[in-house]
This record gives structure tokens, sequence and C-alpha cells, in this order.
């Protein structure tokens, strides 16, 4: 018996057959009032057997919202309530290397629509692919864009922001082919990782412009994909809501200490960094705080726990994130100036002076 298989056996043994009920922890749809409601249930392959605490990935293709990235229940379910000015869902589950496949939803407000999301655990090991879709010579998005692997009848289509998800491609070497009209067809090779997702960036060429498409491609780090960081920095980048850094942008910059990286954000500084230059505190220089004149002190988070506390500083010294971690060590880092940016995860009223989060890379 292969592992991957001995891996499928194993989580299926834990689980419980789906219910009958519609209703999720407790929930029912009429809780969303007049507003879409998705009732998502998260199964196996056979579509018989819930696989609970599965997590399910949601985006609003039409409206600017953040993305929602939650658990679901005791019995593989989960109630969503969309905003009132989404139109189009596009979500998928995950759990451990396994995901299903990317299902788009057209939402009606005040209707309930049933999703169910099939996780992947057969033999063979798959992961995903993220892009985005654009225009080579202009950098604007290409929406509708038919995106396949060679070989594969599957297909998916580019939304308006020129972004697209293919879930459950088979591993190895695979060749990617995006379509559209009016542009040169693209077919490029990709390394595809079991339980890891690549993003890829596409520069599609207008024909008949005689120059070469542009790819790049990047595998994400898992331990940041099951952090919710990509999801953050999508919603951030999309808003302005944040500054983020992953390793690869790390390893340029190559600082000595991490927080001389941070204190290169406009409105951060270094305050208190001691004679030996080494215990260097950040500060929010845009948000003043009676208690200090140098600023107001960040928190930071490590690895999901509050290291650097704002509230220490009127007790004494607050510790200094660079006693906890080196550059080298590091996955990602997410940067909030201030409440209107930071995601709810990181809210709270000692969180006003803003907030660091790093995640290290074991």
């Amino acid at each position: 018996m292969s592992c991957r298989r001995g891996v499928a056996a194993g989580v299926l043994a834990a689980l419980q057959v789906i219910g009958g009920t519609d209703t999720v922890a407790g929930q029912s749809a009429e809780d969303c009032d007049d507003r879409a409601a998705l009732r998502i249930s998260v199964v196996d392959e056979s579509g018989f057997i819930s696989i609970p605490g599965a997590t399910v990935v949601l985006r609003w293709t039409d409206a600017v919202r953040r993305p929602v990235r939650e658990a679901a229940g005791p019995n593989g379910r989960l109630l969503i309530c969309a905003p009132r000015d989404a139109g189009e869902a596009t979500l998928w589950a995950e759990f451990g290397d396994a995901s299903s496949e990317e299902l788009v939803v057209a939402l009606e407000a005040g209707m309930p629509h049933d999703v169910e999301l099939r996780l992947l655990l057969s033999e063979t090991g798959t992961g995903r692919l993220v892009g985005h879709v654009r225009d080579a010579g202009t950098d604007e998005p290409v929406a509708t864009a038919a995106v396949s692997i060679a070989g594969d009848p599957g297909e998916v289509s580019s939304n308006r922001r020129g972004r697209f998800v293919l879930s459950g491609v088979p591993v190895g070497r695979r060749e990617i082919i995006v379509r559209h009209i009016g542009y040169a067809p693209l077919r490029h090779p990709i390394a595809v990782a079991r339980g890891h997702t690549t993003e890829i960036e596409i520069g599609l060429v207008r024909e008949p412009v005689a120059m070469e498409p542009l790819v790049a491609t990047i595998v994400r780090a898992r331990r940041l994909e099951t952090k919710g960081f990509y999801e953050r920095k999508y919603w951030g980048e999309l808003v302005s809501g944040g500054v983020f850094f992953t390793a690869e942008d790390i390893e340029r910059r190559n600082p000595g200490r991490i927080t001389h990286m941070v204190a290169d954000i406009p409105g951060i500084r270094l305050r208190n960094c001691g004679a030996q230059l080494n215990s260097c505190k950040l500060y929010n220089t845009r948000i003043p705080d009676i208690s200090s004149s140098e600023g107001c002190l960040m928190n930071v988070y490590l690895d999901g726990s509050l290291v650097v506390r704002r509230g220490r500083i009127a007790r004494g010294p607050a510790d200094n994130i660079n006693d906890f971690v080196i550059p080298v060590e590091i996955a990602g880092v997410e940067v909030y100036r201030g409440p209107s940016e930071l995601p709810a995860e990181f809210a709270g009223l000692e969180s006003r002076c803003g907030v660091v989060v790093i995640w290290t890379k074991s």
C-alpha cells in the first residue's frame, strides 16, 4: 500500500458519516436574513464521509471584501452569510495535504445555496495552482482566460481581476495552457508539488506582436498557507491594507535584524536600541501615545503568540523580537500600521498602534 493511500485511510478512519440535518453548527439559513446563505459540506471523494475541521477558503469574486478562511464544524459543515453586495463566490476546501476542486457559486439574495466540496484523498498526489493572468503590454488583468493542464479535460476561467485557481493537479512536471481571444496562446512547463500551492504570474501577448509571453512561478510555503498568510496578503494588496514580506523578500534584502527591514516602512521607526543597537523596538510614529514620547509601541506576534505587547511598556522594558528570531528563520512577515488595516485575528484595544506578525519556517 502506498504512503498516499495510507494517509487517506488514516484520515477517513477518524471521520464520521454526514447526518441528514440541514443545520450547520446550530445555525440555519434563516440566520442570514435577506442575504444569500452558503451551506457548505466538506466530504471525501465518495461524498459519504464528512471531514470535520477541514478549512474552507472563500473569496468574493465581485465584491471588495476580505477573504474568508474558516474551519468546518464537527459534522464537516459550515454556514457562511454572504455580504449584501456579493453576487458570486469562489471557494475550495483544504485538509492536510488534500484539497478540493475550486467551485464558483452565483449568489441570490435571501436564498440558501448548498455547496459540497469533495477533498481529493486518493492515491495520486496533487497540488494546486493559484495564478494571475495579465496583459504583458499594459499590465492590466485579463478576465475569462481559459486555463487548463495539458492532458486534463478540466478547465477554469480567470475572474475579472485575472485570477484563477486550479485544484487537484497531479504532482510532477506538467504543462499549463492559457488561451484568450486576441492573445497568442501560452503553453508553459510547470512543476507541481504534492500538497503545496504554486503561484504563477502569466503575461499574455496580443497577436500578432512578436514578443515572448511572461511567466513566473513560486511555490508557496505550506506553513504560511495553513496560517492564512496568503489570503491576508491577497486582501491587503487589494485594498492597500498592510505590508507583507516573504522569505524571498527577506533573502533579497538580507537585513541584519528583521526590525531593520520593518522600520524601512513609512511611519515605522526604531527606538530604544541600546548601546549595541541590537535591542531596537518598533514604534508607529503616525499614532500618538501619551505614555511614550517615542511614538506608539507596536505589538509583535511570533507564530501566532503575542511576544511584544504594547501594554508592557508602562510596567518595564518590552521584549525585543530580535531575541526570539533571526531573519534566515523567517517564512513571512505581516505589518499592519493601524486599526483600519488589522484583520480580526490580530485586532483589539492594545493593537491600536499597529501589529507586526512574524511566521517562522518551522
